[in-house]
């Protein structure tokens, strides 16, 4: 069964100004992300706006990611939902349209136990093939509900189809833990983007990093470089991807991850209501900070545009 590794990149999902999902846009920005070098993509999670898209929307977005991409990048389809049916209703469409694998995130924003959250999962991976692959998916800082060590690892040993772990809240010790805990294939990822570099030192496979949806150049340069050993170059380069990290707010307002694609000549587009478009002069701040970003670190195959300001 595949695997996310490397810079596997939750992608956006680009609307038009009027909100409508631009599929022009999500098109151009596969192809984007396959010719930048990323390894993996992830789409319709939490940088995609997932719960502001209807079920329609989101199978329409899966099906034009995985045409686009054409089988050059792995792609994993994020299927969690508000309920088990809704998440087995797009877990089975990403099956059927050919997605390679699927991330689950937990129950959300109403509280689940242990007990409860170990029979969503089993439900759902037992109504799928055993050779389908699934991601657990932990942001207890958003969902509400955490994914406990001991979940985790019974998970793993009794789901033959529960591959891997992303794991998006920045916890050392917890990501320690979820890697002692389980067995030695399965996969954990950080979804915390400043932490790639020192995730994959303790022994994770990689990142998914909504980041570098729109400067994939600093992420897919840390991982060639900490896969080539040269460990003094690829930490300098993090902290290079810390930086534009950093100005993008790390995703906290997508709007800037879409204002950045569109400066890039992509088409990121609008954010969906009840979130709103970055102002005029948080555009004006935002391209003075890339400008200085770019030209600092023009050595990463950066293209060479300067944003008028």
């Amino acid at each position: 069964m595949k695997r996310l590794y490397g810079v596997t990149t939750a992608m956006v999902t680009p609307m038009t100004a009027d909100q409508n999902i631009d599929m022009e846009g999500v098109e151009k920005l596969t192809d984007f992300l396959v010719d930048k070098g990323v390894d993996c993509l992830f789409p319709l999670g939490t940088t995609g706006e997932m719960f502001k898209l209807t079920i329609e929307e989101r199978k329409k977005i899966a099906e034009k990611v995985i045409d686009s991409n054409k089988e050059r990048l792995t792609v994993f389809i994020h299927a969690g939902g508000m309920t088990t049916k809704d998440t087995l209703e797009l877990a089975r469409h990403a099956l059927q349209t050919g997605a390679d694998g699927i991330g689950v995130v937990s129950p959300v924003f109403f509280g689940a136990n242990d007990v409860e959250i170990k029979n969503y999962y089993k439900e759902i991976s037992f109504a799928l093939p055993d050779d389908f692959p699934i991601y657990l998916y932990n942001i207890p800082q958003l969902s509400g509900n955490d994914l406990s060590v001991s979940v985790v690892k019974e998970l793993a040993e009794e789901c033959t189809n529960i591959v891997g772990l992303k794991y998006s809240y920045p916890d050392f010790p917890r990501l320690n833990e979820y890697l002692n805990a389980t067995p030695e294939d399965f996969s954990i990822l950080t979804g915390a983007d400043g932490l790639f570099l020192p995730a994959m030192a303790m022994g994770c496979d990689g990142v998914v990093s909504g980041v570098s949806g729109v400067f994939p150049e600093p992420f897919v340069k840390v991982y060639e470089l900490y896969s080539n050993s040269e460990w003094e170059e690829a930490r300098k380069m993090q902290a290079s991807a810390n930086e534009v990290i950093s100005i993008l707010k790390a995703g906290a307002n997508m709007s800037y991850f879409k204002k950045g694609l569109d400066l890039r000549g992509l088409k990121g587009g609008s954010v969906r209501n009840p979130q709103q478009n970055i102002s005029s002069q948080e555009e004006f701040q935002l391209k003075e900070q890339l400008n200085q970003w770019m030209h600092e670190n023009s050595n990463i195959n950066l293209s060479k545009q300067k944003f008028e300001v």
